[in-house]
């Protein structure tokens, strides 16, 4: 079973190389980091100390894995922690906000057998931490094979996700028997993993960590540069529209002219989810005949007064939120199951998703069962530009409406915290049985704490 999957993923990746090298060539998208991918780790001197490997995927899982970060190290001060990332974005995030806490931060492995194994080779972890749901078969395979205890925190299933894996039940029923422990973020989450084969005495749902990592402190600096820079002084009407991908923007932008000839004083801040889409939304705001600046590009006279900004940076959204009158928050008009609407709500800005929220299905439901978050109706493409306008309208013009949704966000976000410790507590028990492992059998990992 193994071997085919390793055969099919071989003969994907090189029936897929001519994008991998347009990509690289135009975003240097799978360069970047390539000899880590492989398996080969710059040196790392840590083995004074027992290692605990975190992985996160991109910027959602590596922002969600701030809290968490701060508790490991609190909570195991005689291990060392190392971080990998897969997305390029990731990476970026992971150094500048783990650099003085992990002692290592690199890019996640290929799931070939001769990659993983030279990773865990350098590594020697104690035990894997992996966020939200990468089920690397490969990996969980050679770790259950080398007695390391392999954890899934935060973990989620979108109906999606479930649907597919079904498909594969059996394979995807033997992959999740090399869990140790499912740490999941609902009870709907939870349902399905056992649905799918994991055993229900090693699935726990300790809550979202993106509960806890949404109070996270924003950077004042950032925040008062992004202020000045711009003349986002109060007195207009701010919407930032977060994690946009196409055709998001072009809907944002039509929006927006509607919303003009409404509330003059309206300006839009931009923020595209992937950074090598930056160059492209700057062309389709070069076509649209507003004023607008590009927050990478040197101050301007007219950037306090122009109409849209590009925040063409990474990291620095969370820094814009304060400034917000309303966040739209993307990848839920586009059909990309939506993005975070946690960091927004629990600042208490008025926040606006689309109808696509699977990937935020049970913090959407908490938030809408509060009337403390706006969804948008799933309307056809050509005419939610018109919606959009229609709700902005609405809540730019209703300023006691628009804080009151705000107000009860935060009581929201506030009521769901504390999953990190709950998960801190459970990865704990895992660890405490580490010491006896080489001498029991691999099924002992698939430890009863858990229950």
């Amino acid at each position: 079973m193994y071997l085919l999957y390793s055969l099919l993923l071989t003969v994907g990746m090189i029936i897929l190389a001519p994008l991998f090298f347009i990509d690289a060539f135009r975003t240097r998208k799978y360069i970047t980091g390539l000899a880590q991918r492989l398996g080969k780790l710059p040196p790392i001197n840590f083995h004074d100390r027992p290692v605990i490997w975190l992985h996160c995927v991109s910027v959602g899982e590596t922002t969600a894995a701030r809290p968490l970060v701060r508790a490991l190290a609190d909570r195991f001060p005689s291990h060392r922690l190392v971080i990998s990332t897969t997305t390029i974005t990731g990476q970026r995030i992971a150094r500048d906000i783990f650099g003085s806490e992990a002692a290592a931060v690199f890019y996640f492995p290929i799931d070939w057998a001769w990659t993983v194994r030279r990773v865990l080779r350098v590594l020697q972890p104690e035990a894997l931490l992996i966020m939200e749901t990468e089920l690397w078969p490969r990996l969980l395979y050679e770790c259950r094979a080398r007695a390391i205890p392999v954890i899934l925190v935060n973990g989620r299933i979108s109906t999606t996700s479930f649907r597919r894996y079904k498909f594969v039940h059996t394979f995807i029923s033997r992959v999740l028997d090399d869990l140790s422990v499912a740490l999941m973020q609902s009870e709907q989450d939870a349902r399905r993993i056992r649905q799918l084969g994991m055993a229900a005495e090693r699935v726990m749902t300790p809550g979202n960590l993106k509960f806890d990592s949404a109070e996270t402190a924003t950077d004042d600096g950032v925040t008062d540069m992004i202020r000045r820079r711009f003349g986002f002084d109060g007195r207009q009407r701010l919407i930032v529209a977060a994690s946009t991908h196409a055709p998001e923007e072009r809907i944002l932008i039509e929006a927006f002219k509607r919303i003009k000839s409404s509330v003059r004083n309206a300006r839009l801040l931009i923020a595209p989810r992937h950074p090598e889409r930056f160059d492209e939304v700057a062309s389709i705001l070069h076509e649209s005949g507003l004023a607008w600046s590009r927050r990478s590009k040197e101050p301007r006279e007219q950037d306090p007064s122009c109409d849209v900004v590009l925040l063409d940076t990474v990291g620095e959204l969370r820094a814009a939120y304060p400034l917000a009158d309303i966040a739209f928050v993307g990848g839920s008009i586009a059909s990309h199951g939506g993005h975070n609407v946690l960091e927004p709500a629990a600042l208490g800005v008025c926040v606006v998703t689309g109808a696509h929220t699977e990937n935020f299905a049970a913090v959407t439901k908490a938030l809408l069962d509060e009337k403390s978050i706006i969804q948008l109706r799933n309307l056809p493409v050509s005419e939610m530009s018109a919606e959009l306008a229609s709700v902005l309208v609405e809540f730019l013009s209703n300023e006691r409406q628009r804080r009151e949704i705000g107000q009860r966000a935060q009581v929201v976000c506030s009521r769901n915290t504390g999953a990190t410790e709950r998960t801190v507590q459970a990865i704990a028990k895992v660890l405490a049985e580490l010491p006896t492992r080489e001498t029991l059998p691999l099924s002992s990992l698939h430890v009863t704490a858990a229950k």
